[in-house]
Order: C-alpha cells, then sequence, then structure tokens
C-alpha cells in the first residue's frame, strides 16, 4: 500500500512539473508581417541597411524601425536558434569600438540590433508588437 501511494506521489508530481514549463502566455516564434505591422504605429518602417549583411541573411526576414531618438533593425530567424546564430554574426562582426551586448537583443526568433542603447520605453513597445 505504501508503494502505490509513493508511486502516485512521484506520477503527480512529474506531471505538475511537465505541465510548469510548457506554458506560455507569447510564442517564441514571430513573423515579419505581423510585427512590422504593429511597428509601424510606432516609427518610420525602412529597409535594413544595405552593408548589413547579417540581415540579409535571416530566413525570416529584416526591417528597420526609425524611432524619434534611435534605430533598430529587427531580424527573424526561422526558429530561436537561428535567431541566436544571427546575434552570434552581430557579435563577431561588431565594431571594435561598440559594445554589441549592450545594444543587442534576441526574443524568441527575433533579434535587434539598437543603434543606440534603447529607453525601456522604446524596448518595450517594440517587444509588445513582436507577433
Amino acid at each position: 500500500m505504501a508503494a502505490v501511494k509513493r508511486i502516485s506521489a512521484v506520477l503527480l508530481l512529474a506531471f505538475l512539473v511537465a505541465g510548469c514549463g510548457s506554458s506560455s502566455s507569447k510564442p517564441t516564434t514571430f513573423t515579419l508581417a505581423a510585427t512590422r505591422q504593429c511597428a509601424r504605429s510606432h516609427g518610420q518602417i525602412l529597409k535594413p541597411k544595405r552593408d548589413d549583411f547579417i540581415a540579409t541573411t535571416a530566413t525570416g526576414g529584416a526591417f528597420r524601425l526609425r524611432l524619434t531618438d534611435n534605430d533598430v533593425t529587427v531580424l527573424f530567424g526561422r526558429d530561436p536558434q537561428e535567431a541566436n546564430s544571427l546575434a552570434d554574426g552581430y557579435r563577431r562582426f561588431h565594431a571594435k569600438n561598440v559594445g554589441v551586448e549592450d545594444i543587442l537583443r534576441t526574443n524568441g526568433n527575433a533579434v535587434m540590433l539598437w543603434k543606440f542603447h534603447p529607453t525601456d520605453a522604446d524596448e518595450a513597445e517594440l517587444t509588445g508588437c513582436l507577433k
């Protein structure tokens, strides 16, 4: 009888632990079209700069958003692993006088490279537009 209770407790614990990690309020795969549509209300949408080789390799596409006091290039990989590879490309090829970690963000399959350190408000607006 004690063994059955232990097995039941272990199964219940495993069920609860499995459920904890799987719920998410926001997807980790975002799309260029939906994100760009939302971002349009916050600034001017532009093509990525021609010399931004990393942006040209993003399989999900890329766009640049010009805000009042900052610009951000947003890239989309097919999955979070590709986004990490894109971010690694920026880390590898950045100018030596640029603190890239200060201006580089990833969220799911999206990579955001800011021109300057983003304000909390700008970062929140763009993150809220990831769809």
